[in-house]
């Protein structure tokens, strides 16, 4: 056997299917909902990094949607993408659970949302604002800058200059 005539093996990635690498390119870099996902991250993980978007949620959508989710987030096609945001503009439309969503029972609407990216930075900042205006506890805490779901704030959680204790003279 001369050295270099070794062929590449013909076997694909476990679980992706036969690719023909004339139809489908590689990318290094997709954007999906606005975010630039590498293209080495297999597609549930990649999903995983749009903010509002766990790794359990992924998954999900990835089997409604019919694509591996073990599959390089680089290998898809412009269709599968184009899916995947119509997906996560509204998962309702999936059929998914609603212990999925991020955001049930919603405050104006009263619906079971899920939101993404901007959006829901949005959201919470305008969910802190109300519980500011009622005066509720953990909007006291929040105007205040202290720690808000119970943690202990004896030795923790300080700011400003650190106090030490003085040294007894000889």
């Amino acid at each position: 056997m001369v050295l270099g005539s070794c062929k590449r093996s013909s076997v694909p990635e476990v679980g992706v299917g036969w690719l023909n690498m004339s139809q489908t390119t590689f990318r290094y870099i997709v954007r999906i909902a606005g975010v630039d996902i590498d293209g080495n991250w297999k597609v549930a993980y990649g999903l995983a990094k749009i903010k509002g978007v766990g790794v359990t949620l992924a998954y999900a959508i990835c089997r409604k949607l019919g694509i591996n989710p073990e599959m390089r987030i680089g290998n898809l096609t412009e269709a599968d993408v184009k899916k995947i945001e119509e997906a996560l503009s509204d998962l309702k439309k999936l059929g998914l659970p609603p212990w999925l969503f991020n955001r049930r029972k919603d405050y104006d609407t009263g619906e079971d949302l899920h939101l993404i990216g901007s959006d829901l930075i949005m959201a919470v900042r305008k969910d802190i604002e109300i519980m500011k205006k009622i005066r509720s506890w953990k909007g006291i805490r929040h105007s205040l800058g202290l720690k808000v779901r119970g943690q202990r704030t004896r030795t923790t959680g300080r700011l400003g200059l650190t106090v030490g204790v003085k040294r007894k003279r000889k």
